[in-house]
């Protein structure tokens, strides 16, 4: 009787025999095939390229550590994710009125975009403002704005996400001032603010102050919630715009990663015990067109955070080692050629976020290459998300391509190149001074340009862009934002300044001034400022006469 075959000899023997035969009369499309990321992909995956993984160290069940399979352990069977589609332009009144149409759609939480002047904490009157009042979100200038932003719209029934950084502590105390005005106490409302400042010296630049006295605010925050805010996420680090700005899915685990440990570290020397504030830490991924390393990208990270709290941090309850992430489909993947096609692209990176174990999610609209959508683009955005969640079945079990020996494998594989970027910043000083130096920024850059390039020499096919071309023009309808959006706005401030008690005004923005010359908490302070109807500008102004602003370094 012939001995047992072994596996590896099983598998030369394929190769040597099957595989071999067939790739003489069929060539296979080119020599190396590799992720994104550069991870190479071989040609088949068994058991014995998941040899190192042990289920129960690094798997595990879902809802328990690592969280690798999920942080919640019935996944989508008693909830699905919240869908909550990314929206703003125009005034507050216009984006309210968006809301309210996806609420009737069925999304099941709201996203606020925020135009430049908001995102860097300048009124709608000032001069850098000009041309860009409710351009690229919605333009907030005073608590009145966040009033009429959530008119009709009732905050302690709503999980609400705000896409704001630098200024977020004022955006943060104008929803608790709205959230007082409607009877909604701070203890009750839900949702997140971004608040994560590392990534937008890195990749997006929205910034105003230095990191020091960023940090400060991060962390003031970060007090002021755990005290008062139990229910709010209180930043929401994003890998997102790291990927938007050219990185790989690799260099978005690892820089993300690398931020989120210089947070913790910042709030600790400050004196918060871990365990009353990591529950509270959210992040923020892109999925993008890369269906399994994506996936794989996501289990990775919840693994690799899990062992970064317990290890490094000594969380000692699980809450705090649990990754809990927000998923928004690639925008730079997104075509103004053909642009019907970006919602197969679309369906394709929201599913992966599903399988991925995403707690929310934002699909972009077909139309973003070109303009802000249109309603209908985003009903069939929000559609897709809905067809996912009720038709499909991915639902109905948790983390169901876990086992496949390719997706093991690549997680594996991410988390191992992530640490080893994770140990390399560490070297430096961490993230602070890995951005400082230009560290970070130059990794993105050069992925940017290798990824770029690829699809120049169309190494990598993007369809209807660099292959399956057609020439008819296309026609669209494109969202018009209103042309008077920005004198209305501008009207509206002045209106608000002209009406309030200027005595109590300037007695806020003085005692807010005094303060951040200490180490006192400014949220509270910030909030008194923003009751009395200080504007945004005003607050900014106080906190950039003390804090001074932020100059990147040349990196290139």
């Amino acid at each position: 009787m012939d001995e047992k075959v072994t596996l590896p000899d099983a598998v030369k023997d394929w190769e040597d025999t099957e595989v071999k035969s067939t790739v003489a009369r069929f060539p296979e499309r080119q020599e190396h095939f590799k992720t994104v990321s550069g991870v190479p992909i071989n040609r088949l995956y068994t058991p014995l390229d998941v040899e190192d993984v042990d289920y129960q160290r690094d798997l595990g069940f879902p809802g328990m550590y690592p969280f690798t399979r999920g942080v919640q352990p019935t996944g989508y069977r008693g909830r699905l994710w919240t869908m909550r589609q990314y929206s703003g332009f125009a005034t507050a009144s216009e984006t309210n009125e968006r809301f309210r149409f996806l609420l009737e759609q069925g999304q099941t939480g709201l996203s606020v975009a925020f135009d430049l002047p908001t995102q860097i904490g300048y009124d709608s009157d000032h001069e850098l403002a000009r041309g860009e009042v409710g351009k690229v979100g919605v333009a907030i200038d005073t608590l009145q704005d966040m009033e009429l932003l959530f008119n009709g719209i009732p905050l302690d029934k709503v999980s609400t996400s705000m896409t704001i950084n630098a200024p977020a502590a004022v955006l943060l105390a104008m929803y608790i001032a709205v959230g007082e005005k409607q009877g909604v106490s701070m203890d009750k409302l839900r949702g997140t603010i971004q608040n994560d400042i590392l990534k937008e010296y890195a990749a997006r630049g929205t910034y105003i102050f230095p990191p020091t006295p960023s940090m400060r605010l991060i962390t003031d925050i970060f007090r002021f919630c755990s005290e008062k805010m139990p229910l709010f996420n209180t930043i929401s680090i994003s890998g997102y715009h790291i990927r938007e700005a050219g990185s790989t899915a690799i260099q978005e685990v690892a820089f993300t990663l690398a931020n989120g440990i210089a947070y913790v570290t910042s709030a600790i020397e400050v004196g918060l015990d871990v365990d009353s504030f990591a529950s509270r830490l959210s992040f923020f991924f892109g999925s993008a067109s890369e269906f399994f390393e994506e996936i794989a990208k996501f289990r990775a990270a919840r693994r690799i955070w899990a062992r970064i709290m317990r290890e490094r941090f000594k969380a000692n309850d699980d809450r705090s080692c649990m990754m809990r992430f927000h998923t928004q489909t690639a925008g730079y993947t997104l075509t103004a050629q053909q642009p019907d096609n970006n919602i197969v692209r679309v369906t394709l990176q929201a599913l992966q976020a599903v399988l991925g174990g995403t707690q929310s999610l934002h699909t972009n609209s077909r139309d973003e290459a070109l303009s802000l959508p249109t309603e209908q683009s985003v009903q069939i955005a929000l559609r897709t998300q809905q067809i996912i969640a009720h038709e499909t079945a991915v639902t109905d079990t948790l983390d169901p391509i876990a086992g496949s020996y390719f997706v093991e494998s690549l997680t594996h594989n991410i988390e191992k190149k992530s640490l080893e970027y994770i140990e390399k910043i560490d070297a430096m000083g961490g993230a602070t001074v890995a951005i400082e130096n230009g560290f970070i920024q130059r990794e993105i850059h050069n992925s940017a340009y290798d990824y770029q390039t690829s699809v120049d020499k169309k190494d990598r096919v993007v369809v209807g862009m660099n292959e399956y071309v057609v020439n008819e023009a296309q026609q669209f309808d494109y969202l018009r934002v209103n042309p008077q959006a920005e004198q209305e706005q501008i009207q509206r401030l002045k209106e608000v300044r002209s009406r309030r008690k200027d005595d109590e005004v300037k007695s806020a923005l003085v005692a807010l001034g005094n303060a951040a010359k200490g180490d006192t908490n400014l949220m509270p302070l910030i909030l008194d400022a923003v009751r009395v109807y200080a504007t945004l500008g005003e607050i900014c102004s106080v906190l950039r006469d003390v804090f001074g602003e932020y100059k990147a370094p040349d990196i290139l």
